[in-house]
């Protein structure tokens, strides 16, 4: 009887299936251990195979290997990229570990280069394994880029913050300079009259003529004797019970020299007063 040609020519050969038992025993993913269902049963050591099948399990292998070194280099990157930054990221999950795929990529690439070794069952196990390093990258990275959002809104914070403090230190000392003209100082010393002693005008009348005489509302004038600054303190240092900026604040020199004429004369009129009868106060 006569062959058909096409199984004539149609070889059959034997495939060995390497074993590869460490790495299918169990593969850790971030302390999880992963069985792959088609590695709970041994594979037998020897299987025949067609060479369509053989060509199957190849791509397969390869297929997986491909998945698996995509998934090492994308841990890579993120592992990286969270050691660069150099930030907390909290209780989640910090890095990917990895040395589990990159043991079993090692195994199945020999077992592929091998002639005619394939290992499907290792192959599918990686496979399902490099799924879940892909979802730990992912977890990582949502991980770092809350950890940079939160980095970058604290600097913003204080930023804003150290902007409204220079502003306002710019005001205030806008505010210093603009008091320590003999204007400013009138201005200054009428508010404080107002709002702490309650003096109107005519008080401010007999102030601001008691303190022409004095200083000219001058914060630098400094008299021989040692009387010092708009309301002419002897000492000087006096003035220090209001701040220690007393030698160069016309508002800490008013604000002094104010509770001065309280406590003793009373009103600024009632100083102005003993200044003339007396040529002190």
């Amino acid at each position: 009887m006569s062959r058909n040609p096409f199984f004539r020519s149609a070889r059959r050969k034997t495939i060995t299936i390497i074993g590869a038992t460490a790495v299918l025993g169990a593969l850790a993913v971030g302390g999880a251990v992963l069985v792959a269902p088609a590695v709970a049963a041994a594979a037998p050591a020897v299987a025949a195979v067609d060479d369509v099948t053989a060509y199957n399990q190849r791509v397969q292998v390869r297929a997986a290997l491909d998945t698996a070194k995509t998934a090492m280099a994308d841990a890579a990157t993120v592992n990286a990229d969270v050691k660069a930054a150099g930030l907390d990221l909290g209780q989640g999950r910090k890095l990917v570990d990895v040395t589990g795929l990159t043991s079993a990529h090692e195994v199945l690439s020999k077992s592929a280069s091998d002639k005619g070794a394939v290992h499907t069952a290792l192959a599918v196990a990686i496979t399902d394994y490099s799924e879940k390093v892909e979802s730990q990258v992912a977890e990582v990275r949502t991980n770092l880029n809350n950890a940079v959002a939160q980095k970058q809104a604290a600097d913003a914070a204080a930023a804003a913050a150290a902007a409204q403090a220079a502003a306002a230190a710019q005001a205030a000392a806008e505010a210093q300079a603009a008091a320590n003209t003999p204007d400013g100082a009138r201005a200054a010393a009428q508010q404080i009259m107002a709002s702490q002693y309650g003096w109107g005008d005519d008080q401010f009348q007999c102030l601001n003529s008691l303190w022409n005489k004095e200083s000219g509302w001058n914060y630098q004038a400094y008299n021989s004797s040692g009387a010092t600054g708009i309301p002419q303190a002897l000492p000087g240092d006096k003035m220090a019970t209001v701040a220690d900026d007393w030698q160069t604040n016309a508002t800490t020199q008013i604000t002094w020299g104010l509770g001065y004429i309280s406590s003793v004369y009373g009103t600024p009129c009632a100083a102005w007063g003993h200044s003339q009868a007396t040529n002190w106060y």
